[in-house]
């Protein structure tokens, strides 16, 4: 019953017309970047960061939870007709969604997949409903031993399971930190890495590093592509699925919801992980695994509905426990602080109109992409028409003007101009850039942490390992490692 009358709440709270609007435009603004190709959620809510500033903060985390999973639902439409992913997640759908498309049955491509993500979305939400209280007085029994060893797990995890090498992965944590640590000291005082430059004594801007680190550095990797796009306007007829389109997704989608769900609360997972994991699934456990890749339904639906699963249950450790699972729950963490939200347990009880307005936001920003994402097929069409180039000066301006709006200085510009030089560097090395912005935003809180268990122990180290919760968590953090490192090292040793 206080389930019930939570989401009343919450439903309360989400249809009142501020917040119906900005959950609209939220949606609008994530389908219109999901289609664009090359324009992830990342590109997008740090582009539109600093617009949520003069909103209040529910109002503010509506739209960019909108932006989010919207861009989840519009990733599909360029996947399907155009072979390119409007981001990474929906890569998987390119496969059979393509081939659909070059055989005239675009229409029940795109159906399905607005389908498959409607309910894998709301099932997400229904997740985060349920899940949520339990681990949120879970949490309320943390101590500041047991946050710091938490978020050591979540940043090691993150490393580790990012794509790529794990020692870059590493490193980019520690770049992460080190850019977090940037300013002055809350307990000393003392200025730490501003080499003299005044703009920095407050920090390096959490609009600085995510514009220049995301936005910028994409426009410019974006621009490099040659790729020729074919899109297959003349072919979508019907929308409509057939009695057999709709028997042949509905476990697919299912299961994928269910890999999707759980990969989603895991730390440096994310919807691209888990919506590969599930084609490979279903290709294995097929009839006929030789459909995949040649049209097969199931290589649409089960995707698209692992990584809308995994973009609603992102928000899990987010909102229970402070911990962000991914580069883009990391921006939604920052915004929270910036509108003077202290992620965590808390949130629950000191905002509840926040943490249930989003959720109940959820099912209807769900239930306006089905709207929007089906019969809107023709303007989704005309906008990939668009060639890229045309995109960049508008993006390149909005983060400028962006960036110069959060505090009136031009030394902001700079940095996020110097933040996308080495974002650019970063994708040239295929360093992946999503555990540097989890190390910056939980590097202040880390250290902060760290303090205090220090001072309650009396300097003693060893409360990480005396406190049961804590030492769970150094326990996970040795697993993860443990299970990543030794078959790296049992091959080293079996080469000549």
């Amino acid at each position: 019953m206080d389930i019930l009358s939570n989401l009343a709440f919450g439903f309360g709270v989400a249809f009142s017309l501020q917040n119906l609007a900005y959950c609209f435009i939220g949606v609008l603004l994530g389908t219109l970047i999901g289609v664009l190709p090359g324009i992830g959620p990342l590109v997008a809510i740090g582009m539109l960061f600093p617009l949520t500033f003069t909103l209040p903060p529910v109002a503010a985390l509506i739209m960019l939870a909108g932006i989010y999973y919207g861009a989840q639902y519009g990733g599909s439409t360029t996947s399907i007709l155009v072979n390119l992913p409007g981001e990474t997640a929906s890569a998987v759908t390119c496969l059979d969604g393509y081939q659909m498309a070059r055989q005239g049955r675009a229409g029940p491509a795109l159906a399905v997949a607005a389908l498959a993500s409607f309910f894998a979305g709301c099932v997400g939400t229904l997740l985060i409903a349920l899940a949520g209280p339990p681990l949120a007085e879970w949490a309320l029994m943390f101590g500041a031993a047991e946050y710091f060893s938490m978020m050591l797990m979540a940043l090691v995890a993150s490393a580790v399971l990012a794509s790529g090498d794990i020692v870059k992965g590493f490193c980019m944590v520690v770049v992460g930190l080190l850019l977090g640590l940037v300013g002055t000291d809350v307990n000393s005082g003392m200025a730490r890495y501003t080499f003299g430059v005044m703009e920095l004594y407050d920090g390096i801007g959490f609009t600085v590093i995510v514009v220049g680190l995301f936005a910028v550095a994409e426009v410019v990797s974006n621009l490099e592509s040659k790729e020729a796009r074919e899109v297959f306007t003349k072919k979508i007829g019907n929308l409509m699925p057939t009695r057999e389109d709709i028997r042949d997704s509905a476990w697919p989608t299912v299961r994928g919801t269910a890999v999707g769900s759980i990969f989603g609360v895991l730390p440096g997972t994310g919807p691209a992980l888990s919506s590969f994991v599930t084609y490979m699934l279903e290709k294995k456990i097929a009839k006929d695994p030789s459909r995949f890749g040649k049209g097969a339904i199931e290589g649409v639906a089960a995707p698209e509905a692992a990584n809308n699963a995994a973009a609603q249950t992102n928000f899990i450790p987010m909102l229970t426990l402070g911990i962000p699972s991914s580069a883009i729950m990391a921006l939604m963490m920052g915004a929270m602080i910036v509108q003077g939200i202290t992620p965590g347990p808390q949130v629950m009880t000191q905002n509840p109109e926040l943490f249930w307005g989003i959720i109940a936001s959820m099912w209807i920003g769900n239930l306006l992409l089905v709207v929007l994402n089906l019969p809107l097929v023709g303007i989704w069409v005309s906008l990939l028409r668009v060639p890229y180039r045309w995109l960049f000066p508008s993006i390149v301006m909005f983060c400028c003007i962006g960036n110069y709006s959060v505090s009136n200085s031009a030394v902001d510009v700079y940095l996020c101009a110097l933040v996308g030089v080495l974002g650019y560097a970063l994708v040239k090395l295929e360093c992946e850039p999503a555990p540097l912005i989890l190390g910056y935003v939980l590097g202040p809180l880390m250290e902060e942490y760290l303090r205090r268990a220090m001072l309650l122990s009396r300097g003693d180290p060893t409360v990480f390992f005396t406190r049961p919760l804590s030492l769970a968590f150094v326990a996970g953090t040795v697993l993860v490692l443990a299970v990543m490192v030794a078959p790296a090292v049992r091959r080293k040793r079996e080469e000549p």
